[in-house]
């Protein structure tokens, strides 16, 4: 392992890396445009020139490999100069719009002028014009007047999703990122080129013009979209954290760096799915009075939920209250329901699969056809069973009291075994056909508005932060299940992640920034 010198600090490789990543590890950041660790190397941008002793140009650190001894200075007068020169190239033929663009306020090519650029401009000459805005995929837009001709998008769409949509073509200052003939960028994994790209050229259709990148704050999350919990951040308008009909909190969705689930990367569906946040969200607890669902107080949703569950505990026995779970929740708010449904009430009547849910697609990358992120620990945690047995057993009359979270039952025989139940007790958080036919109606929250784990597919337990506050009267489903058990006449007085410590003996700070394999044992029946 070479020894290698860089800003005067000593630091010990692995062999054959580059100097740009030997620089990182050092906390030495050197500007670059082309290069990416996840993508092959270019060495066309010329930006991350950097001075090594006894070479007598200046190197580019992403194509320099590490040798033993060397000494690397990466901020010299002479690397500045050089740093100053590449921009005064790029921006010969860079638009001047930053105003209107929407990377404006994360553009490497605003911050590294910034430090290193020309301030008396020697430009006098018309520009290069090229075509402006236009779309070339269902997220994408491009916009070839800003581009640098980078190729990180060209290389991302030949190494990782291997679609090849976008290649460079014409010559010299001609030269533009472009579509092929009769492609379009559609892949799965399309909008990946949005956050490589360094400039405002390839900029997210959803987001233009939504707001400045200013006013965003972010929280460290998991993607909810399928099994594979991919890291993610949401980024969220700070000045509406607290939810308004109508608005919308969470702005766009980026892809967190993880080495073993996702590396850098997310799919389309995972990013521009976070929808459901704020749309037809479940705001207020309901009760069904004749054949109507009302608004009600949390108090009286919580005492007719109590009492259906008192009675058939009463006439019937445990047999008599089913509980369907969902793949949705956090191992946390399994656990709380597995204390106070399995272990307090002995209910036996539990189900986890939706039998009509259809698998979707899946691909080779990233993308499972599960699509829930936590079916992992919901059977580690012991849920198990078919929604299909219950919801059969209700419309017979065996099951007096149905409890059901987040399953919409929309398939026209689910819908029908379910209006024959005798009492139903949704707890979600968005409108569907199981909130509709309920009896009570208890708002839940995403989880966007809690802190809590996901098991993925591969027992990899990971965690998530809150970012926003609940919406209007939902409350945090631990909460709801806690106030419940009060209701029944159980005082169960224990937090989500002190489950979690129980189950795992682990607590969430100790999962890391990147998860951790499960050490619970095999899956146990509840």
């Amino acid at each position: 392992m070479p020894t290698l010198t860089i800003d005067g600090q000593e630091i010990t490789v692995e062999a054959g890396i580059p100097v740009i990543e030997a620089a990182k590890r050092l906390g030495i950041y050197i500007p670059r445009y082309c290069y990416h660790p996840g993508l092959s190397l270019a060495g066309s941008c010329r930006m991350c020139l950097v001075e090594i002793e006894n070479m007598p140009v200046l190197q580019i650190s992403c194509y320099t490999r590490v040798q033993d001894e060397m000494k690397v200075v990466t901020d010299s007068e002479k690397v500045r100069v050089a740093r100053r020169a590449m921009l005064e190239f790029l921006l010969s033929e860079h638009p001047l719009d930053c105003p209107v663009c929407d990377q404006s306020g994360e553009c490497d090519l605003q911050n590294f002028y910034m430090e290193y650029g020309r301030y008396d401009s020697r430009f006098a000459e018309n520009k290069v014009k090229k075509k402006k805005a236009f779309p070339i995929g269902p997220h994408v837009m491009l916009d070839q007047e800003r581009c640098i001709l980078c190729t990180r998008c060209v290389r991302f769409t030949e190494e990782v999703s291997k679609s090849n949509e976008l290649g460079v073509l014409n010559r010299g200052s001609h030269s533009v990122i472009d579509l092929y003939d009769d492609k379009t960028l559609d892949n799965p994994y399309s909008g990946n080129v949005i956050d490589i790209c360094p400039v405002g050229a390839l900029t997210e259709r959803e987001f233009r013009f939504q707001c400045r990148v200013w006013y965003l704050d972010t929280q460290e999350s998991i993607c909810n979209g399928c099994s594979r919990g991919c890291n993610i951040s949401l980024h969220y308008n700070a000045t509406a954290r607290t939810y308004k009909a109508g608005g919308k909190r969470v702005m766009r969705v980026k892809p967190r760096y993880n080495p073993e689930v996702n590396q850098w990367w997310i799919c389309d569906d995972g990013r521009f799915g976070y929808e459901f946040i704020d749309q037809n969200r479940i705001e207020f607890p309901y009760i069904r009075t004749d054949s109507d669902l009302e608004m009600s107080t949390w108090e009286e949703a919580l005492q007719k939920a109590s009492g259906a569950i008192s009675g058939a505990l009463e006439t019937v026995g445990p047999e008599g209250v089913g509980i369907i779970v969902s793949p949705q929740l956090s191992n946390e708010d399994l656990l709380i329901v597995k204390r106070l449904f399995v272990e307090e009430l002995g209910i036996s009547n539990l189900a986890l699969k939706n039998p009509w849910q259809k698998p979707g697609y899946e691909d080779d990358f990233l993308i499972k056809a599960d699509r829930n992120p936590n079916t992992q620990g919901a059977e580690k945690i012991g849920f198990k069973g078919d929604a299909k047995a219950i919801l059969e057993k209700a419309a017979e009359g065996k099951i007096k009291v149905l409890y059901i979270f987040w399953h919409g039952f929309e398939d026209d025989e689910a819908a029908e075994l379910l209006g024959k139940a005798d009492f139903v007790i949704f707890h979600g958080v968005n409108w569907n056909g199981s909130a509709e036919a309920a009896d009570v109606v208890l708002p839940g929250v995403t989880h966007a508005e809690k802190d809590g784990t996901f098991t993925s597919f591969e027992g990899r337990i990971q965690r998530f932060n809150q970012a926003l506050l609940p919406i209007e009267e939902a409350r945090n489903d631990i909460e709801i299940l806690l106030d419940l058990a009060g209701k029944l006449g159980y005082a169960i007085e224990i937090s989500g992640e002190q489950a979690f410590e129980e189950w795992q003996g682990l607590t969430h700070e100790a999962l890391g920034e990147h998860g951790t394999a499960t050490t619970s044992e095999a899956p146990t029946e509840a």
